[in-house]
């Protein structure tokens, strides 16, 4: 008798403990406060933005169960091999250099990729079919509104330090005047447009007479960029950024298609506030 009232006891305490940890109820699924205080250091926000945002990601998994929308293994390997691929990587140094710097495993980096495959054809699925492409007039207007957005350097001049080890590396960029003769150098010239998107924008964010942080190079080693110099765009037109104007102005009309269908859902969904991180 006195088990039975102990275990049961025992499975009260446990519910409760579960219980008061649900923050948020999205169409019965739950989202805990440890789900919400996670986010807010994933992220780097606050509590409300972070509870939003989690509210809007489990209204999305809702949709994307009732539209039945699947992707598979290959499709996961697919967009892993291109993004690869354009960082001149094997599909193994690229698993390391995820790991070096996101400290994600190859099976946290595949349920990652999923997800945002799922999202992809989730949105198609929403916004793709009432979004129309800008014409030739809206391409030139939104440049001129925005030209700050578009420029970027030309080139760098960089010197390319390598290393079959990290933390040798890591060295003489803490200490640039550290003598290190099995570290290579290569002085290259990089033209914008001729090098992966993830290494251009890593190299403009970095200033002239400084280095990148220490990145695998696709060749099982490591390398870092010392900025020399960087030779700036001339006479910028409409035309040499169009395809990026256009993608540009589809992303931001999806994103008001899909803020406006979210908010929606949100608002006709069966979503209860429990209680709220302190």
């Amino acid at each position: 008798m006195y088990k039975i009232i102990l275990a049961t006891l025992f499975a009260l305490t446990l519910n409760a403990e579960i219980v008061d940890g649900v923050a948020i109820v999205v169409k019965g699924k739950a989202i805990t406060l440890y789900d919400i205080k996670k986010e807010m250091q994933i992220s780097h926000i606050d509590a409300k933005k972070a509870s939003s945002l989690l509210v809007r990601r489990a209204l999305e998994n809702a949709e994307i169960q009732e539209r039945g929308i699947e992707v598979s293994s290959s499709d996961v390997y697919e967009d892993i091999k291109k993004t690869a691929g354009r960082n001149g990587m094997s599909i193994s140094a690229f698993y390391e250099a995820v790991r070096n710097s996101n400290g994600l495993s190859s099976t946290e980096l595949k349920k990652k990729i999923r997800e945002k495959l799922l999202s992809q054809k989730l949105y198609a699925s929403i916004a793709y079919s009432s979004i129309q492409p800008p014409s030739e007039n809206d391409i030139k207007e939104y440049f001129e509104l925005n030209r700050e957005k578009f420029s970027h350097p030309s080139s760098f001049t960089a010197i390319i330090y390598s290393s079959q080890n990290r933390m040798r590396l890591q060295e003489k960029v803490n200490n640039p005047m550290l003598y290190a003769p099995d570290i290579q150098t290569q002085e290259q010239v990089l033209p914008f447009d001729r090098i992966a998107p993830e290494l251009a924008s890593l190299l403009e964010k970095t200033a002239v007479n400084s280095f990148t942080q220490v990145i695998p190079n696709g060749k099982n080693g490591f390398m870092s960029f010392y900025i020399k110099s960087i030779e700036t765009t001339q006479n910028s037109t409409a035309d040499s950024f169009k395809n990026q104007i256009i993608n540009t102005i589809m992303s931001e009309k999806r994103e008001h298609v899909l803020g406006d269908y979210f908010a929606r859902l949100r608002h006709n969904a069966d979503i209860k506030n429990i209680r709220t991180v302190e």
